[in-house]
C-alpha cells in the first residue's frame, strides 16, 4: 500500500525539524598553514645558499660567478657567525681568498651583518651557471616624415591591396637599414 504525500504544511514541518549534513568545504590553501612554520625556520637557520645562488652574480661579479658557487652557510657554535662553504673552480681560490673581506662585506648587505664572517673554500667541479636571457633585439625607430612620404609618393600608383602594404613595409626596412 502506497503512503501518502504530505501536504505543504507537513513537508515544510519534517524539513525544519530534520537535520542536514553541512555542506562539504575544501581543505584551506597549505601555503596559508604552511607560512608560519616557515617563516619560524627561516629566522632559526637563515635563509641558506638558494637565496644566494639567486643573487650570486651581484655579490661577486660576473667573473667569479662563473668559477665559484655557494655550497651551504655553516652556522658558528657559539652563535656567533658562521662560514660560507664555497665551491671554486681550480686557481680562483687564490682570488676568492683576496676578495674575502669585499665578499664578506656584500654578504652582510644581503643576509644581515655578522651572519657570515669567514669563507671555506673547497675546490672542485662547480655546476653550469645558468645562462641570462638573451637581449630582446631593439625596435627600430621609425622613418621620419621625408623618408616616409617620399616612399608613400613613389608607390602612389600602386592598387591599394596587400601588395601595397607588402612593398610599403619592404621599402620602410631597407629605408631604415640605410640610416
Amino acid at each position: 500500500m502506497r503512503r501518502p504525500l504530505p501536504t505543504p504544511e507537513e513537508a515544510i514541518a519534517i524539513l525544519r525539524a530534520k537535520r542536514t549534513k553541512p555542506q562539504r568545504r575544501p581543505p584551506p590553501p597549505a601555503g596559508k598553514s604552511l607560512a608560519p612554520l616557515l617563516k619560524d625556520l627561516e629566522t632559526r637557520f637563515g635563509q641558506g645558499p638558494a637565496a644566494l645562488r639567486a643573487r650570486w652574480r651581484e655579490i661577486v661579479g660576473d667573473t667569479l660567478a662563473r668559477r665559484t658557487e655557494p655550497v651551504r652557510i655553516i652556522k658558528g657554535r657559539s652563535g656567533q657567525g658562521g662560514a660560507l662553504e664555497l665551491r671554486v673552480d681550480g686557481p680562483v681560490a687564490s682570488l676568492i681568498q683576496h676578495q674575502a673581506p669585499q665578499i664578506t662585506a656584500r654578504l652582510d648587505m644581503l643576509l644581515g651583518k655578522g651572519v657570515v664572517t669567514r669563507l671555506r673554500i673547497v675546490q672542485g667541479p662547480i655546476q653550469a651557471p645558468v645562462a641570462p636571457a638573451p637581449p630582446r633585439p631593439r625596435r627600430k625607430p621609425p622613418l621620419d616624415a621625408a623618408l616616409e612620404k617620399q616612399l608613400a609618393d613613389s608607390l602612389a600608383d600602386q592598387p591599394d591591396g596587400a601588395l601595397k602594404d607588402a612593398l610599403m613595409k619592404l621599402g620602410r626596412g631597407v629605408l631604415r637599414d640605410q640610416t
